[in-house]
Order: structure tokens, then C-alpha cells, then sequence
């Protein structure tokens, strides 16, 4: 026998569509009453199932709107034209009107939001109690964003009143007014105890109080975030992320918890720079325009190494708010790091031009007059640029290293040694600017100085591997005492296990005691070492090592 074929005429698909209609209407009720995220997903995949089966139910397309754009999945554009196909499907529908207008408002299009609702009104007037109220709020922002004006005060007052009276007749208002009754007597018994115990410092208690309510009653991303900000206060960071996650995944969009979760993601989870990323990518279908949020994106994407969006996003930021020094600056570093040197100093000019702050602006000098000296040769520039750091900041003791490095280059030793000087002067704790300064004593022959200022740049850093290298070559070809030099080569090493130059001067060390097989061994450790990180003329090092065995 064969199978007979099922067949499902129109009327077959109008019941299951009005079917799937009537349970998605009840998980989307009860989502809104109690905020699981269990009945949004099903009265989302209902919605679909409805629209599967009868294409023509308006209804279907903006409550799924309004749930998609809640879970985000989709941005406020699609909402909209979810929600002007629904008007396509049925012009004279005030709840498809209601939702566009909802939604046109989010995005700012203030005149065709406005318009939305006041269709809306005019379809049913009666009968339009939230579409009324809705078009009142929509004037307070419109008042908030644009300024205050009689007439859009008129309007507001107006809606809001005429809403207000027309409740009654608005059935579903009615009917949600009723059921929200008891679930509001529970969230103020919940709130009472939570506020007292939070009060009395009983915060595990509270913490558990305001989960039950989370589970119990719904509105989790209001209680997920009350336990947040206790773990906050208990420096439970990990917590409080979690937490404030929870709440997200019922408020995908709400501004504070964006900011929250991004700037905790930040501050305390640097390696997790995605989720901090895909929170400011949300901030920005809310607000398009804000310039910080761009300027932190550039951030987030220079420390993923993803400089080509890094740039774009502090262009974006300048596009908002051009004459910001800090987003020149921080466009200006992306440019360098892009290679792309002519723009990046034009970026840096304009930050320092405009000089916010004389300590950042002395920093920010320190970075063009890096630019300057490495990349242009441009010498000059770079100490003209260093000095009006100086003047800026007179506090900057780096930028007289960096001074002093400019003409330890150019084989200015005495005005190395002084600016160096200053820097120490500025900050005993530099223990770079000692070894520098080192360094350009050694030159002088001050090898007493050179001694004390590599013991002093020791003193402050018993880690600093290139002081103990250093002290080390004066012991060996300053004044002979291979022993101790041996004794610091050997610490530098231990201390940078892959330190090339250590690894050649101590077989220098081994070479003036006449051991041989030592010292050839640490040159060809030297020479594999300088193959990863090059750090000698390679051609020294073979030549030494040929003629240790030379006859």
C-alpha cells in the first residue's frame, strides 16, 4: 500500500498560524510580566511560525520586532521595517503605527515618529491611551535633546493628560495594568527586605534575596543589577561581571550596563577585549553620534593589533568632535603604528596646539619628537620639540632622557651628561636615567662616576639586567677585575636568560683568561641568540670565535 500524500489547504494554515498567534501572544505576555528569557524565545520562534503560516498577520511582524530587538539579534533599522511591513500589511492598524512610532522615536527621527503616533490616535482616538503617552515622552525627548519651546511643551502636556484619561477605554493597558498588580506587591516586599538588608551590610543575604526575585517575579536585569553592584562594593569583580551579564541578557540595550560590563571588561579583564567591543558596538545603534564610544572602540582594536578598524574608529570619534586633542593623539599613535608618519604628526601638532592639559601635552611632544628623531632623521626638530616639553612640564624627567639621548647620538657627551643629570634630578628613582648617564660617563673615561651611577641604577632596580651587563664591561676593559665582571655577566644573564651582549662578554671574560672552550661556547651561544634577537655585528663574534683557536 501507498502512502497517501498530506495535503493542507488555505484554512488548514489560517488555524495553525492563529494557533501559533495565541501562544506566542502568551509566552510574550508572560516575558513582559516576569522577563524570562525562556518565554521571549518561544513566543520569538511562535512569532516566526505564525509568519510561516499566513505571511499577512501584521500583528506577527512587529511583536517580533519589538522581542528581536530586545535579545538583539537585530538594530533599530530592521525593527523599523519589520514594522513597516506590518503597516503595508494593514494601513489602518494603530498598534502597527504605535510600534513604528516606538522605534523611529529610539533612533531620533523625531517629525516620522511623531507622525506614527498621531496615525495611530486618529485610527482609534478613544481607544489610544499609549499611544498618547507615547507621543508625550516623545516630546520630552525631543525637549531634552533640542532645547525647551512652548510648543512642543503644549503638546506634551496635552498627551500626557489626554492618555491619562483615556486609560480605561484602552483594553490591553487595562489588562496589563491588573496583572502587574500582584507582581508589583512582590517587587516591593523584595525591594523592602533587599534595601534593609543591604542597609544592615548583610550583603550575602541581600545578594540572595534579590536572585529569588530575579527567578521568582521576573524583571532580572533589575536584580542582576542590584547584585552587581554589591559584589561591586565587595570587590567581587568576577561576580559583578557575571551578574551584570545576566541582566544584559534581558536588557541587551540598556545604556548603564553596557557601560558597566565594558568598563569592568576593560579595567579588569584585558584579555577579554571582545566583550568590551561588542558592548560599545551595541552603545552605538542607541547613540550613534557619541564621539567617546568611538574613541574607546579605537582603543579596544589597537590592543587586538587591529589597527585599520583602530584608525577608522578614532577618525569616526573626530568626525563627532574634531577639535578633541585627546582623539588627535590617540589617532595620531594608530597612524605611526600604521606606518602612515606624515599624518600621524599633524595629528600630534594639532593635540599640542590645543594643550588640554601641560603634563599631557608634554608627553604628547615626547611622542612627535619620537617621530621626528626615529623615522625623519630630523634632529633638530625632535630637540625643539623635547624642549618645549620641558617648559610645558618642568617635572618631565623622561623627556630629558630623551633629550640626553639625542645627543649621546650625535656624540655630545657633555650635554648628555647634563641632561641626564637633570633627569635625576627631577626623579632619584630613574634608575634608567642613571644607567644612561652611565654610560655617557664611560665615554668621558669617568670611570669612578660610571661605577657609582650603574651601582646606583642597580640599587634602585635588582632586576635591571642591562646595569649589571654594563658595570660589567667596565670591570673587564675599564679596570681588569674579571672576576666581578664574570659575577655581573652572570647576573645579567640569569636575569635575561636570551641577553645576547652577556652571553658575548662573558666569553670575552673566558677569552682574557685563556680558557678557550669556554669562551667558545658562550660566543656560539651568542651567535644562535643573535639570529632571534639581533643585538651584535654578527662578523665580531665569528671573528673572535675563529681566532680563539688560531695557530
Amino acid at each position: 500500500m501507498f502512502e497517501k500524500e498530506t495535503t493542507f489547504d488555505k484554512t488548514d494554515f489560517a488555524l495553525m498560524a492563529q494557533g501559533c498567534m495565541e501562544d506566542a501572544r502568551i509566552h510574550h505576555e508572560n516575558f513582559l510580566i516576569k522577563g524570562q528569557k525562556s518565554d521571549l524565545d518561544n513566543a520569538v520562534d511562535y512569532y516566526i511560525d505564525a509568519i510561516k503560516y499566513n505571511p499577512n498577520i501584521a500583528e506577527a511582524y512587529y511583536r517580533l520586532a519589538s522581542l528581536l530587538w530586545t535579545k538583539g539579534d537585530i538594530n533599530l533599522n530592521s525593527a523599523i521595517e519589520q514594522c513597516k511591513s506590518a503597516i503595508n500589511i494593514s494601513p489602518s492598524n494603530p498598534n502597527a503605527r504605535l510600534y513604528a512610532g516606538y522605534f523611529l522615536e529610539m533612533a531620533q527621527r523625531w517629525d516620522e515618529a511623531e507622525n506614527e503616533f498621531k496615525t495611530a490616535i486618529k485610527i482609534n482616538p478613544v481607544k489610544a491611551a499609549r499611544s498618547r503617552l507615547s507621543l508625550a515622552a516623545l516630546y520630552i525627548d525631543k525637549m531634552h535633546n533640542s532645547g525647551i519651546n512652548p510648543k512642543d511643551f503644549y503638546h506634551y502636556f496635552y498627551y500626557m493628560l489626554s492618555g491619562s484619561i483615556t486609560i480605561p477605554f484602552d483594553y490591553p493597558s487595562v489588562k496589563m495594568l491588573y496583572k502587574n498588580l500582584f507582581k508589583n506587591i512582590s517587587v516591593l516586599f523584595y525591594d523592602a527586605l533587599g534595601n534593609i538588608l543591604e542597609r544592615t551590610k548583610n550583603y550575602s543575604m541581600a545578594v540572595k534575596t534579590y536572585d529569588l526575585a530575579a527567578n521568582s517575579i521576573g524583571r532580572s536585569e533589575v536584580y542582576y543589577r542590584k547584585i552587581g553592584d554589591i559584589n561591586i562594593k565587595e570587590e567581587f569583580i568576577d561576580d559583578a561581571r557575571n551578574s551584570y551579564l545576566k541582566a544584559l541578557e534581558t536588557s541587551p540595550y540598556d545604556k548603564e550596563l553596557l557601560l558597566k560590563v565594558a568598563t569592568i571588561s576593560q579595567v579588569y579583564f584585558p584579555e577579554d577585549i571582545s566583550t568590551a567591543i561588542d558592548c560599545y558596538t551595541k552603545l552605538l545603534e542607541i547613540e550613534e553620534n557619541n564621539a567617546y564610544i568611538y574613541y574607546e572602540l579605537g582603543h579596544l582594536y589597537m590592543k587586538k593589533d587591529d589597527v585599520i578598524n583602530s584608525i577608522n574608529a578614532f577618525k569616526l570619534a573626530l568626525e563627532k568632535d574634531n577639535e578633541n586633542p585627546f582623539y588627535h593623539n590617540a589617532l595620531a599613535y594608530a597612524l605611526v603604528r600604521a606606518e602612515q608618519f606624515e599624518d600621524a604628526c599633524e595629528h600630534y601638532r594639532f593635540a599640542i596646539d590645543k594643550n588640554p592639559d601641560s603634563e599631557w601635552t608634554s608627553i604628547v611632544c615626547q611622542s612627535l619628537a619620537s617621530v621626528y628623531y626615529n623615522i625623519f632623521d630630523d634632529i633638530d626638530g625632535a630637540l625643539e620639540v623635547l624642549k618645549t616639553a620641558v617648559i610645558l612640564d618642568e617635572n618631565n624627567d623622561e623627556a630629558f632622557v630623551d633629550i640626553g639621548d639625542i645627543y649621546n647620538s650625535v656624540e655630545d657627551t657633555d650635554s648628555a651628561i647634563k641632561s641626564y643629570c637633570e633627569a635625576i634630578k627631577l626623579n632619584s628613582s630613574n634608575f634608567s636615567a642613571y644607567n644612561k648617564c652611565a654610560m655617557a660617563l664611560w665615554k668621558k673615561d669617568y670611570i669612578e662616576e660610571a661605577i657609582i651611577a650603574y651601582h646606583k641604577a642597580i640599587s634602585i632596580n635588582p632586576d635591571y639586567h642591562c646595569a649589571y651587563n654594563n658595570l660589567g664591561v667596565i670591570y673587564l676593559d675599564g679596570i681588569c677585575n674579571l672576576k666581578e665582571a664574570k659575577n655581573l655577566f652572570e647576573k645579567a644573564i640569569k636575569l635575561k636568560p636570551d641577553y645576547t651582549m652577556a652571553y658575548f662578554n662573558l666569553g670575552r671574560v673566558f677569552e682574557e683568561q685563556g680558557k678557550k672552550i669556554e669562551a667558545a661556547n658562550y660566543f656560539q651561544h651568542a651567535i644562535e641568540l643573535n639570529e632571534i634577537n639581533p643585538e651584535l655585528d654578527i662578523q665580531d663574534i665569528q671573528t673572535r670565535l675563529h681566532n680563539l683557536f688560531e695557530v
